[in-house]
């Protein structure tokens, strides 16, 4: 059996704070890349690039956000999820296991939110698994078409019998995401809650790592002081048995 350790992490665009009191977090984020140290590390709000914050920030990195955070020997994947006026943001996926595929769907429910999904097939000691990366939107009936849309796309593009993990933000501070995931055959660790907002003190768990056709062993959040620094979520470790 081969263990596998799945991390998802809303990196809040590698900024904390608002106003001239924001802080630049990035470089915090890259070593914490390294503490956590996953086989496939998902993440949420990643900047491409934004010329405003740019500007500002002296030692803002020259990389995108993705390349920038990816340990040595990482693969970095990226998809815009969400265009405004001074740059971009997406999801990404750094995985430590070759990368053999890569696709981005459109999830916007409305105009007023720009949601996405990235889907990447990763080749783990030859066998295929199927990453995707989600950031669910704010309102109840918007996550409910997402999922259900989550749905169709794994059953068009997934072929079965493939070994699939859903990581992500579900913005849900309920148990109705998991019950619509359980549906779509997708299983999470439920007997522990780890709660993950905000992360200065974490009241409900909106990040979650769901898999199909891999056993789930373990999850957790790590384990420091220092993690509510530098971003609004915790980030959360999954482990599974492929």
């Amino acid at each position: 059996m081969t263990t596998l350790r799945v991390a998802t992490y809303n990196i809040h665009k590698g900024v904390q704070g608002i106003g001239p009191s924001r802080r630049l977090e990035i470089h915090n984020l890259g070593h914490a890349m390294e503490l956590i140290d996953a086989d496939m590390v998902c993440l949420q709000e990643v900047r491409k690039l934004h010329r405003r914050e740019q500007e500002y920030f002296t030692l803002w990195p020259d990389l995108p956000q993705a390349e920038y955070l990816a340990p040595n020997g990482y693969e970095a994947v990226y998809r815009t999820n969400a265009v405004t006026r001074h740059g971009e943001h997406g999801n990404a996926l750094l995985s430590r296991w070759p990368v053999v595929e890569t696709q981005h769907e459109d999830m916007s429910d409305h105009r007023f939110e720009q949601r996405g999904l990235l889907h990447a097939t990763v080749q783990v000691r030859g066998r295929p698994v199927h990453v995707i990366v989600v950031h669910l939107g704010l309102i109840p009936a918007s996550r409910t078409r997402q999922v259900a849309q989550l749905a169709r796309f794994i059953e068009r593009e997934v072929p079965a019998g493939e070994p699939v993990l859903v990581a992500g933000d579900f913005n849900d501070w309920g148990a109705r995401i998991r019950r619509s995931m359980r549906d779509i055959d997708l299983v999470a660790i439920e007997d522990v809650r780890n709660a993950t907002f905000p992360a200065r003190m974490p009241m409900v768990q909106l990040d979650h790592v769901y898999a199909r056709g891999l056993k789930p062993v373990r999850q957790f959040i790590p384990k420091g002081r220092t993690w509510w620094r530098m971003s609004d979520h915790l980030p959360l470790i999954a482990e599974f048995e492929i």
